[in-house]
């Protein structure tokens, strides 16, 4: 399969989690692609999400399940409208595996912030919607 997400060649890292039946963020790439869904689109974008389309709203929730999984940092590139858009540093790999939401736009991933999950989670609706997402990811990796 070829991967679109940004860094996508520079994303050979291990798990942090024992027993995981997925040994790399393309794994969970082709996982998440069952799990993304409107539910757990940011609900400011929902009315844009699509099947095409599913990394649209997806990047905290998405890059702290990436974190719990295979450990690194979170960190965000400053959007025009104020918000950060979530992406993950691994050792010497940084990807993004909801990139593809911006399509051709390039983001500056050297300009970046690090995130941290008590400020994101602090929206209920947003810890809730990373549940969720965790837990579809959960049932799809037993049944592998």
């Amino acid at each position: 399969m070829m991967y679109k997400f940004y860094g996508a060649d520079n994303c050979d890292v291990s798990p942090i989690v024992d027993n995981l039946k997925i040994h790399n963020p393309k794994e969970l790439y082709d996982v998440l692609q069952g799990a993304w869904k409107k539910e757990t689109c940011a609900p400011r974008m929902q009315d844009r999400w699509t099947e095409e389309n599913k990394t649209l709203g997806q990047c905290s929730i998405t890059a702290f399940l990436v974190q719990d999984l295979f450990g690194g940092q979170v960190y965000g590139v400053l959007l025009p409208d104020g918000n950060y858009h979530c992406f993950n540093v691994i050792g010497n790999a940084l990807f993004d595996l909801t990139s593809e939401q911006f399509q051709n736009q390039k983001l500056e991933y050297t300009l970046n912030y690090p995130q941290s999950r008590e400020v994101h989670f602090k929206k209920e609706e947003k810890y809730q919607r990373y549940i969720a997402l965790k837990n579809d990811v959960i049932k799809h990796i037993l049944k592998k």
